[in-house]
Protein backbone atom coordinates (compact mmCIF):
# COMPACT_ATOMS: atom_id res chain seq x y z
CA UNK A 1 0.00 0.00 0.00
CA UNK A 2 1.00 3.60 -0.43
CA UNK A 3 2.97 4.93 2.54
CA UNK A 4 2.94 8.60 3.39
CA UNK A 5 2.93 10.77 6.46
CA UNK A 6 -0.65 11.23 7.50
CA UNK A 7 -2.85 11.28 10.57
CA UNK A 8 -6.40 10.70 11.67
CA UNK A 9 -8.97 10.19 14.37
CA UNK A 10 -10.42 7.01 15.85
CA UNK A 11 -14.17 7.32 16.43
CA UNK A 12 -16.90 4.74 16.03
CA UNK A 13 -20.13 6.10 14.50
CA UNK A 14 -22.11 5.04 17.58
CA UNK A 15 -20.20 7.78 19.47
CA UNK A 16 -21.56 10.60 17.33
CA UNK A 17 -24.12 12.92 18.96
CA UNK A 18 -27.77 13.15 17.97
CA UNK A 19 -31.31 12.77 19.23
CA UNK A 20 -31.90 9.09 18.47
CA UNK A 21 -30.05 7.62 21.45
CA UNK A 22 -27.02 6.51 19.46
CA UNK A 23 -24.70 8.00 16.89
CA UNK A 24 -25.86 7.25 13.37
CA UNK A 25 -25.27 7.98 9.69
CA UNK A 26 -27.23 11.22 9.66
CA UNK A 27 -26.11 14.82 9.65
CA UNK A 28 -23.59 14.49 12.48
CA UNK A 29 -21.60 11.93 10.51
CA UNK A 30 -21.21 14.48 7.72
CA UNK A 31 -20.36 17.20 10.24
CA UNK A 32 -17.62 14.99 11.67
CA UNK A 33 -16.15 14.62 8.18
CA UNK A 34 -16.23 18.42 7.93
CA UNK A 35 -14.28 18.59 11.21
CA UNK A 36 -11.70 16.14 9.86
CA UNK A 37 -11.36 18.16 6.68
CA UNK A 38 -10.85 21.40 8.59
CA UNK A 39 -8.28 19.70 10.83
CA UNK A 40 -6.49 18.35 7.71
CA UNK A 41 -6.90 14.73 8.79
CA UNK A 42 -6.52 11.92 6.27
CA UNK A 43 -8.09 9.04 8.17
CA UNK A 44 -11.33 8.35 9.99
CA UNK A 45 -10.79 5.05 11.77
CA UNK A 46 -13.84 3.15 12.98
CA UNK A 47 -14.61 -0.13 14.73
CA UNK A 48 -16.40 -3.04 12.99
CA UNK A 49 -19.71 -2.05 11.42
CA UNK A 50 -21.52 -5.36 11.85
CA UNK A 51 -24.85 -5.88 13.66
CA UNK A 52 -24.27 -6.28 17.38
CA UNK A 53 -25.99 -8.62 19.79
CA UNK A 54 -25.67 -9.38 23.50
CA UNK A 55 -23.00 -7.19 25.09
CA UNK A 56 -23.23 -4.66 22.23
CA UNK A 57 -19.67 -5.35 21.14
CA UNK A 58 -18.84 -4.58 17.50
CA UNK A 59 -16.37 -7.47 17.76
CA UNK A 60 -19.22 -9.96 18.33
CA UNK A 61 -21.49 -9.53 15.35
CA UNK A 62 -24.35 -11.55 13.89
CA UNK A 63 -22.57 -11.38 10.53
CA UNK A 64 -19.15 -10.69 9.05
CA UNK A 65 -20.86 -9.09 6.03
CA UNK A 66 -23.97 -7.26 7.25
CA UNK A 67 -24.26 -3.74 8.66
CA UNK A 68 -25.46 -2.49 12.03
CA UNK A 69 -28.99 -1.22 11.46
CA UNK A 70 -28.88 0.76 14.72
CA UNK A 71 -26.74 3.21 12.73
CA UNK A 72 -29.52 3.97 10.27
CA UNK A 73 -30.57 7.63 10.48
CA UNK A 74 -34.33 8.21 10.79
CA UNK A 75 -33.87 11.71 9.38
CA UNK A 76 -32.47 10.21 6.19
CA UNK A 77 -35.49 7.91 6.01
CA UNK A 78 -37.67 11.02 6.04
CA UNK A 79 -35.64 12.42 3.13
CA UNK A 80 -36.26 9.16 1.23
CA UNK A 81 -39.99 9.42 1.87
CA UNK A 82 -40.00 6.30 4.05
CA UNK A 83 -41.00 8.03 7.28
CA UNK A 84 -43.04 11.14 8.00
CA UNK A 85 -41.29 13.68 10.20
CA UNK A 86 -43.86 12.88 12.87
CA UNK A 87 -42.63 9.27 12.78
CA UNK A 88 -39.22 10.14 14.26
CA UNK A 89 -38.90 9.18 17.92
CA UNK A 90 -36.13 10.75 20.00
CA UNK A 91 -34.08 10.03 23.09
CA UNK A 92 -32.24 12.63 25.20
CA UNK A 93 -29.89 14.28 22.71
CA UNK A 94 -27.48 15.35 25.47
CA UNK A 95 -26.88 11.81 26.70
CA UNK A 96 -23.21 10.83 26.69
CA UNK A 97 -24.02 7.10 27.00
CA UNK A 98 -25.91 4.79 24.68
CA UNK A 99 -28.81 2.96 26.28
CA UNK A 100 -28.80 0.02 23.88
CA UNK A 101 -32.03 -1.49 25.16
CA UNK A 102 -33.97 1.72 24.57
CA UNK A 103 -32.26 2.26 21.21
CA UNK A 104 -33.12 -1.24 19.97
CA UNK A 105 -36.81 -0.65 20.68
CA UNK A 106 -36.85 2.84 19.17
CA UNK A 107 -34.92 2.01 16.01
CA UNK A 108 -36.76 -1.23 15.38
CA UNK A 109 -40.13 0.53 15.53
CA UNK A 110 -39.01 3.20 13.08
CA UNK A 111 -37.42 0.69 10.74
CA UNK A 112 -40.55 -1.44 10.72
CA UNK A 113 -42.63 1.62 9.87
CA UNK A 114 -40.21 2.46 7.06
CA UNK A 115 -40.55 -1.07 5.69
CA UNK A 116 -44.33 -0.87 5.72
CA UNK A 117 -44.11 2.43 3.82
CA UNK A 118 -41.63 1.01 1.30
CA UNK A 119 -44.45 -0.42 -0.81
CA UNK A 120 -45.31 3.15 -1.77
CA UNK A 121 -41.73 4.31 -2.25
CA UNK A 122 -40.42 5.84 -5.48
CA UNK A 123 -39.53 3.65 -8.44
CA UNK A 124 -35.88 4.70 -8.08
CA UNK A 125 -35.77 3.44 -4.51
CA UNK A 126 -37.50 0.21 -5.47
CA UNK A 127 -35.02 -0.39 -8.28
CA UNK A 128 -32.08 0.41 -6.00
CA UNK A 129 -33.34 -2.15 -3.47
CA UNK A 130 -33.71 -4.82 -6.16
CA UNK A 131 -30.18 -4.13 -7.40
CA UNK A 132 -28.80 -4.30 -3.84
CA UNK A 133 -30.42 -7.67 -3.13
CA UNK A 134 -29.06 -9.12 -6.37
CA UNK A 135 -25.53 -7.78 -5.88
CA UNK A 136 -25.31 -9.04 -2.29
CA UNK A 137 -27.25 -12.28 -2.57
CA UNK A 138 -24.18 -14.40 -1.68
CA UNK A 139 -24.41 -13.33 1.98
CA UNK A 140 -27.71 -11.47 2.20
CA UNK A 141 -30.01 -14.46 1.58
CA UNK A 142 -28.66 -16.47 4.48
CA UNK A 143 -28.28 -13.48 6.77
CA UNK A 144 -31.88 -12.36 6.27
CA UNK A 145 -33.13 -15.91 6.81
CA UNK A 146 -30.97 -16.24 9.93
CA UNK A 147 -32.30 -13.02 11.46
CA UNK A 148 -35.91 -13.81 10.57
CA UNK A 149 -35.72 -17.29 12.11
CA UNK A 150 -33.92 -15.88 15.14
CA UNK A 151 -36.72 -13.36 15.70
CA UNK A 152 -39.31 -16.13 15.37
CA UNK A 153 -37.40 -18.12 18.00
CA UNK A 154 -37.45 -15.35 20.63
CA UNK A 155 -33.87 -14.41 19.62
CA UNK A 156 -32.44 -17.71 20.81
CA UNK A 157 -29.01 -18.52 19.35
CA UNK A 158 -29.10 -20.83 16.34
CA UNK A 159 -27.54 -23.75 18.22
CA UNK A 160 -30.63 -23.77 20.49
CA UNK A 161 -33.11 -24.00 17.60
CA UNK A 162 -34.94 -27.22 16.75
CA UNK A 163 -32.67 -29.75 15.06
CA UNK A 164 -34.02 -29.32 11.49
CA UNK A 165 -33.42 -25.55 11.56
CA UNK A 166 -30.19 -25.77 13.52
CA UNK A 167 -28.74 -28.28 11.06
CA UNK A 168 -30.20 -26.52 8.01
CA UNK A 169 -32.50 -29.28 6.77
CA UNK A 170 -33.44 -28.16 3.24
CA UNK A 171 -37.13 -28.99 3.52
CA UNK A 172 -37.46 -27.22 6.88
CA UNK A 173 -35.64 -24.14 5.58
CA UNK A 174 -37.89 -24.00 2.52
CA UNK A 175 -40.99 -24.22 4.70
CA UNK A 176 -39.94 -21.54 7.16
CA UNK A 177 -38.76 -19.31 4.32
CA UNK A 178 -42.33 -19.30 2.99
CA UNK A 179 -43.78 -18.66 6.43
CA UNK A 180 -41.33 -15.81 7.17
CA UNK A 181 -41.18 -14.35 3.66
CA UNK A 182 -42.20 -10.85 4.77
CA UNK A 183 -39.74 -10.82 7.66
CA UNK A 184 -36.94 -12.01 5.40
CA UNK A 185 -37.68 -9.23 2.93
CA UNK A 186 -37.72 -6.74 5.82
CA UNK A 187 -34.24 -7.85 6.95
CA UNK A 188 -32.95 -7.37 3.40
CA UNK A 189 -34.56 -3.95 3.33
CA UNK A 190 -32.87 -2.89 6.56
CA UNK A 191 -29.50 -3.90 5.13
CA UNK A 192 -30.27 -1.93 1.99
CA UNK A 193 -30.95 1.15 4.14
CA UNK A 194 -27.75 0.73 6.12
CA UNK A 195 -25.48 0.42 3.12
CA UNK A 196 -27.29 3.18 1.23
CA UNK A 197 -26.64 5.57 4.11
CA UNK A 198 -23.13 4.29 4.81
CA UNK A 199 -21.95 4.73 1.22
CA UNK A 200 -23.33 8.28 1.21
CA UNK A 201 -21.13 9.08 4.23
CA UNK A 202 -18.12 7.29 2.73
CA UNK A 203 -18.49 9.11 -0.60
CA UNK A 204 -18.74 12.45 1.20
CA UNK A 205 -15.57 11.64 3.14
CA UNK A 206 -13.61 10.44 0.12
CA UNK A 207 -14.55 13.53 -1.86
CA UNK A 208 -12.97 15.61 0.92
CA UNK A 209 -9.75 13.64 1.09
CA UNK A 210 -10.76 11.55 4.10
CA UNK A 211 -10.21 7.80 3.90
CA UNK A 212 -12.15 5.35 6.05
CA UNK A 213 -10.18 2.76 8.04
CA UNK A 214 -12.38 -0.20 8.86
CA UNK A 215 -11.81 -3.09 11.23
CA UNK A 216 -11.97 -6.83 10.57
CA UNK A 217 -12.10 -8.96 13.72
CA UNK A 218 -10.11 -12.14 13.26
CA UNK A 219 -12.95 -14.20 14.72
CA UNK A 220 -16.72 -14.21 14.26
CA UNK A 221 -19.42 -14.77 16.87
CA UNK A 222 -20.71 -18.28 17.48
CA UNK A 223 -24.28 -16.99 17.18
CA UNK A 224 -23.85 -15.63 13.68
CA UNK A 225 -25.14 -16.32 10.21
CA UNK A 226 -21.57 -17.18 9.19
CA UNK A 227 -21.19 -20.07 11.64
CA UNK A 228 -24.75 -21.30 11.13
CA UNK A 229 -24.27 -21.39 7.36
CA UNK A 230 -20.68 -22.68 7.36
CA UNK A 231 -20.37 -25.04 10.32
CA UNK A 232 -17.77 -26.99 8.38
CA UNK A 233 -15.33 -24.07 8.66
CA UNK A 234 -15.34 -24.08 12.47
CA UNK A 235 -14.28 -26.48 15.22
CA UNK A 236 -17.72 -27.40 16.52
CA UNK A 237 -19.31 -30.39 18.18
CA UNK A 238 -22.16 -32.18 16.45
CA UNK A 239 -24.72 -30.20 18.49
CA UNK A 240 -23.25 -26.88 17.35
CA UNK A 241 -21.36 -26.09 20.55
CA UNK A 242 -17.71 -25.12 20.14
CA UNK A 243 -15.00 -27.70 20.85
CA UNK A 244 -12.58 -24.84 21.51
CA UNK A 245 -13.02 -21.07 21.79
CA UNK A 246 -10.84 -18.02 21.31
CA UNK A 247 -9.06 -15.88 23.84
CA UNK A 248 -5.64 -14.75 24.95
CA UNK A 249 -3.55 -16.01 27.86
CA UNK A 250 -3.03 -14.02 31.06
CA UNK A 251 -1.52 -10.63 30.21
CA UNK A 252 -1.41 -6.93 31.07
CA UNK A 253 -5.18 -6.64 30.84
CA UNK A 254 -6.24 -9.74 32.82
CA UNK A 255 -4.59 -12.17 35.23
CA UNK A 256 -6.80 -15.01 34.01
CA UNK A 257 -6.53 -14.09 30.34
CA UNK A 258 -9.36 -12.95 28.14
CA UNK A 259 -12.01 -15.51 27.24
CA UNK A 260 -13.56 -14.16 24.04
CA UNK A 261 -15.63 -17.26 23.38
CA UNK A 262 -15.59 -17.15 19.57
CA UNK A 263 -15.39 -20.48 17.73
CA UNK A 264 -12.02 -21.33 16.20
CA UNK A 265 -11.61 -21.86 12.47
CA UNK A 266 -11.05 -25.29 11.02
CA UNK A 267 -8.16 -23.99 8.98
CA UNK A 268 -7.56 -27.27 7.14
CA UNK A 269 -11.10 -27.23 5.72
CA UNK A 270 -10.78 -23.55 4.85
CA UNK A 271 -7.47 -24.16 3.08
CA UNK A 272 -8.98 -27.04 1.08
CA UNK A 273 -11.67 -24.59 -0.03
CA UNK A 274 -9.03 -22.11 -1.17
CA UNK A 275 -9.88 -19.74 1.68
CA UNK A 276 -12.91 -18.68 -0.34
CA UNK A 277 -14.90 -17.45 2.67
CA UNK A 278 -12.02 -15.21 3.78
CA UNK A 279 -11.47 -13.83 0.29
CA UNK A 280 -15.14 -12.88 -0.01
CA UNK A 281 -15.09 -11.38 3.49
CA UNK A 282 -12.12 -9.16 2.64
CA UNK A 283 -13.54 -8.29 -0.78
CA UNK A 284 -16.83 -7.22 0.80
CA UNK A 285 -15.09 -5.20 3.51
CA UNK A 286 -12.93 -3.36 0.98
CA UNK A 287 -16.05 -2.20 -0.82
CA UNK A 288 -17.21 -0.67 2.44
CA UNK A 289 -13.99 1.03 3.62
CA UNK A 290 -10.69 2.18 2.13
CA UNK A 291 -8.23 0.46 4.47
CA UNK A 292 -8.67 -2.52 6.79
CA UNK A 293 -7.27 -2.93 10.27
CA UNK A 294 -6.90 -6.65 11.02
CA UNK A 295 -7.65 -7.29 14.67
CA UNK A 296 -5.54 -9.76 16.70
CA UNK A 297 -3.01 -10.38 13.94
CA UNK A 298 -1.20 -12.69 16.33
CA UNK A 299 -3.96 -15.22 15.76
CA UNK A 300 -3.03 -15.71 12.11
CA UNK A 301 0.22 -17.36 13.18
CA UNK A 302 -1.16 -19.22 16.15
CA UNK A 303 -4.37 -18.85 18.12
CA UNK A 304 -4.93 -19.41 21.82
CA UNK A 305 -7.47 -22.24 21.89
CA UNK A 306 -9.40 -22.72 25.13
CA UNK A 307 -11.51 -25.83 25.82
CA UNK A 308 -15.14 -25.01 25.10
CA UNK A 309 -16.41 -25.49 28.64
CA UNK A 310 -13.75 -23.49 30.50
CA UNK A 311 -14.71 -20.41 32.51
CA UNK A 312 -11.38 -18.59 31.99
CA UNK A 313 -8.69 -18.50 29.33
CA UNK A 314 -5.92 -19.77 31.60
CA UNK A 315 -5.76 -23.35 30.33
CA UNK A 316 -5.59 -22.87 26.61
CA UNK A 317 -2.82 -23.69 24.19
CA UNK A 318 -1.27 -22.08 21.15
CA UNK A 319 -2.33 -23.84 17.94
CA UNK A 320 -0.77 -22.90 14.61
CA UNK A 321 -2.78 -21.09 11.94
CA UNK A 322 -1.90 -20.81 8.22
CA UNK A 323 -1.64 -17.02 8.03
CA UNK A 324 0.97 -17.02 5.28
CA UNK A 325 -1.11 -19.29 3.07
CA UNK A 326 -4.24 -17.25 3.79
CA UNK A 327 -2.73 -13.87 2.96
CA UNK A 328 -1.07 -15.29 -0.14
CA UNK A 329 -4.49 -16.47 -1.33
CA UNK A 330 -6.01 -13.06 -0.51
CA UNK A 331 -3.21 -11.30 -2.39
CA UNK A 332 -3.58 -13.58 -5.41
CA UNK A 333 -7.32 -12.89 -5.54
CA UNK A 334 -7.46 -9.20 -4.59
CA UNK A 335 -3.99 -7.75 -5.13
CA UNK A 336 -1.97 -6.13 -2.36
CA UNK A 337 -4.53 -5.52 0.38
CA UNK A 338 -4.32 -2.18 2.23
CA UNK A 339 -3.96 -3.71 5.70
CA UNK A 340 -3.06 -2.29 9.07
CA UNK A 341 -2.56 -5.01 11.65
CA UNK A 342 -3.05 -5.08 15.40
CA UNK A 343 0.29 -6.68 16.30
CA UNK A 344 0.13 -6.16 20.05
CA UNK A 345 0.64 -8.69 22.82
CA UNK A 346 2.95 -11.69 22.70
CA UNK A 347 4.56 -11.56 19.26
CA UNK A 348 6.99 -14.14 17.94
CA UNK A 349 9.64 -13.79 15.22
CA UNK A 350 7.40 -15.84 12.93
CA UNK A 351 4.46 -13.45 13.37
CA UNK A 352 6.69 -10.44 12.87
CA UNK A 353 8.04 -11.99 9.68
CA UNK A 354 4.49 -12.64 8.48
CA UNK A 355 3.64 -8.96 9.02
CA UNK A 356 6.82 -7.67 7.41
CA UNK A 357 6.89 -10.03 4.44
CA UNK A 358 3.46 -8.77 3.39
CA UNK A 359 4.42 -5.14 4.20
CA UNK A 360 1.51 -4.69 6.61
CA UNK A 361 1.67 -1.68 8.94
CA UNK A 362 1.91 -2.59 12.62
CA UNK A 363 0.93 -0.55 15.67
CA UNK A 364 2.75 1.31 18.44
CA UNK A 365 0.84 2.54 21.51
CA UNK A 366 2.25 5.57 23.33
CA UNK A 367 0.59 4.67 26.63
CA UNK A 368 2.77 1.54 26.69
CA UNK A 369 5.97 3.53 26.26
CA UNK A 370 6.73 4.87 29.71
CA UNK A 371 8.19 3.51 32.92
CA UNK A 372 10.74 1.14 31.43
CA UNK A 373 14.03 1.62 29.68
CA UNK A 374 15.05 3.60 26.62
CA UNK A 375 14.80 0.54 24.38
CA UNK A 376 11.02 0.18 24.66
CA UNK A 377 9.81 0.00 21.06
CA UNK A 378 6.70 2.01 22.00
CA UNK A 379 8.91 5.06 22.60
CA UNK A 380 8.89 7.35 19.55
CA UNK A 381 12.67 7.42 19.18
CA UNK A 382 12.50 3.66 18.50
CA UNK A 383 9.82 3.86 15.82
CA UNK A 384 10.27 2.74 12.26
CA UNK A 385 8.62 4.64 9.41
CA UNK A 386 6.42 1.71 8.43
CA UNK A 387 4.01 1.72 11.39
CA UNK A 388 1.00 3.47 12.92
CA UNK A 389 1.36 5.20 16.26
CA UNK A 390 -1.63 5.65 18.56
CA UNK A 391 -1.99 7.71 21.70
CA UNK A 392 -4.31 4.88 22.77
CA UNK A 393 -6.97 2.57 21.36
CA UNK A 394 -10.56 1.64 22.11
CA UNK A 395 -9.21 -0.93 24.60
CA UNK A 396 -7.12 1.58 26.59
CA UNK A 397 -7.80 4.23 29.17
CA UNK A 398 -8.07 7.64 27.60
CA UNK A 399 -4.76 9.53 27.87
CA UNK A 400 -6.14 11.76 30.62
CA UNK A 401 -7.61 8.73 32.40
CA UNK A 402 -4.31 6.88 32.13
CA UNK A 403 -2.41 9.90 33.46
CA UNK A 404 -4.77 10.42 36.37
CA UNK A 405 -4.54 6.76 37.35
CA UNK A 406 -0.76 6.99 37.81
CA UNK A 407 0.47 7.78 41.34
CA UNK A 408 2.39 11.09 41.41
CA UNK A 409 5.70 9.32 42.00
CA UNK A 410 5.10 6.40 39.65
CA UNK A 411 7.94 5.47 37.27
CA UNK A 412 5.59 5.81 34.28
CA UNK A 413 4.55 9.36 35.21
CA UNK A 414 8.10 10.50 36.01
CA UNK A 415 9.46 8.96 32.81
CA UNK A 416 6.70 10.49 30.73
CA UNK A 417 7.28 13.97 32.17
CA UNK A 418 11.00 13.79 31.50
CA UNK A 419 10.63 12.27 28.06
CA UNK A 420 8.03 14.77 26.86
CA UNK A 421 9.43 17.69 28.89
CA UNK A 422 6.00 18.39 30.32
CA UNK A 423 4.28 19.13 33.60
CA UNK A 424 1.30 17.05 32.49
CA UNK A 425 -1.21 19.89 32.51
CA UNK A 426 -2.16 19.07 28.89
CA UNK A 427 -0.98 15.50 28.78
CA UNK A 428 -3.38 14.59 25.97
CA UNK A 429 -1.89 17.21 23.66
CA UNK A 430 1.63 16.23 24.75
CA UNK A 431 1.04 12.67 23.55
CA UNK A 432 -0.69 13.84 20.38
CA UNK A 433 2.28 16.09 19.57
CA UNK A 434 4.68 13.22 20.28
CA UNK A 435 2.74 10.89 17.97
CA UNK A 436 2.38 13.48 15.21
CA UNK A 437 6.08 14.45 15.37
CA UNK A 438 7.31 10.85 15.21
CA UNK A 439 8.69 9.15 12.11
CA UNK A 440 5.71 6.76 11.99
CA UNK A 441 3.97 6.92 8.64
CA UNK A 442 0.57 7.27 10.35
CA UNK A 443 -0.48 8.85 13.65
CA UNK A 444 -3.94 8.24 15.13
CA UNK A 445 -5.64 9.62 18.23
CA UNK A 446 -9.03 8.57 19.61
CA UNK A 447 -11.36 11.56 19.66
CA UNK A 448 -11.52 11.25 23.46
CA UNK A 449 -7.84 12.22 23.58
CA UNK A 450 -8.31 15.19 21.27
CA UNK A 451 -11.11 16.36 23.56
CA UNK A 452 -9.04 15.72 26.71
CA UNK A 453 -11.64 13.47 28.36
CA UNK A 454 -11.09 11.14 31.30
CA UNK A 455 -12.02 7.50 31.72
CA UNK A 456 -15.71 8.32 31.81
CA UNK A 457 -15.23 8.37 28.03
CA UNK A 458 -13.39 5.05 27.79
CA UNK A 459 -14.86 2.85 25.05
CA UNK A 460 -14.04 -0.66 26.25
CA UNK A 461 -12.51 -2.43 29.23
CA UNK A 462 -11.18 -5.81 28.05
CA UNK A 463 -12.36 -8.87 29.99
CA UNK A 464 -15.46 -7.01 31.24
CA UNK A 465 -18.99 -7.72 30.02
CA UNK A 466 -20.99 -4.58 30.78
CA UNK A 467 -20.76 -0.81 30.46
CA UNK A 468 -18.74 -0.88 27.24
CA UNK A 469 -19.23 0.67 23.78
CA UNK A 470 -21.54 3.34 25.19
CA UNK A 471 -19.61 6.63 25.09
CA UNK A 472 -20.80 9.50 22.89
CA UNK A 473 -19.53 13.03 22.54
CA UNK A 474 -21.95 15.92 22.80
CA UNK A 475 -23.08 18.44 20.23
CA UNK A 476 -20.71 21.41 20.19
CA UNK A 477 -17.66 19.51 21.48
CA UNK A 478 -15.87 19.78 18.12
CA UNK A 479 -14.98 23.43 18.25
CA UNK A 480 -13.14 25.34 15.56
CA UNK A 481 -10.40 25.96 18.11
CA UNK A 482 -9.77 22.23 18.52
CA UNK A 483 -9.86 21.65 14.76
CA UNK A 484 -7.39 24.47 14.19
CA UNK A 485 -5.05 23.22 16.90
CA UNK A 486 -5.03 19.74 15.39
CA UNK A 487 -4.53 21.20 11.91
CA UNK A 488 -1.55 23.21 13.10
CA UNK A 489 0.19 20.11 14.47
CA UNK A 490 -0.65 18.23 11.29
CA UNK A 491 0.89 20.96 9.16
CA UNK A 492 3.96 21.42 11.38
CA UNK A 493 4.84 17.73 11.24
CA UNK A 494 4.12 17.22 7.56
CA UNK A 495 1.07 15.00 7.88
CA UNK A 496 -1.21 16.91 5.50
CA UNK A 497 -2.37 14.62 2.76
CA UNK A 498 -1.11 15.38 -0.72
CA UNK A 499 -4.45 14.21 -2.10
Amino acid sequence: MENRRASGILLHPTSLPGSNGIGDLGDYAFKFVDFLERAKQTYWQILPLGPTGWGDSPYASFSAFAGNTLLISPEKLVEDGLLPESGIETIDSNSERVDYGAVYELKNRMLRNAFENFANASDDLQHAFDAFTQENASWLEDYALFRAIKASQDQKPWYEWDEPLKLRDEKSLAEISNILASEIRAEKFYQFLFFRQWFAVKSYANERGVRIVGDVPIFVALDSADVWHHREFFKLNDNGSPRVVSGVPPDFFSKTGQLWGNPIYDWETMANDGFGWWIERIRSALRTVDILRIDHFRGFGAAWEVPGGDATAEHGEWVDAPGRELFTAVKDALGDPPFWVEDLGFMTPEIEALRDDFAFLGMRILQFAFGGDAHNEALPHNYIHHCITYTGTHDNDTVVGWWNSQPPDSPAREHCMRYLNTDGSEINWDLIRSAWSSVADVAIAPLQDVLGLGNEARMNLPASTSGNWQWRFTDGALSDEIADRLRELTEIYGRVSAG
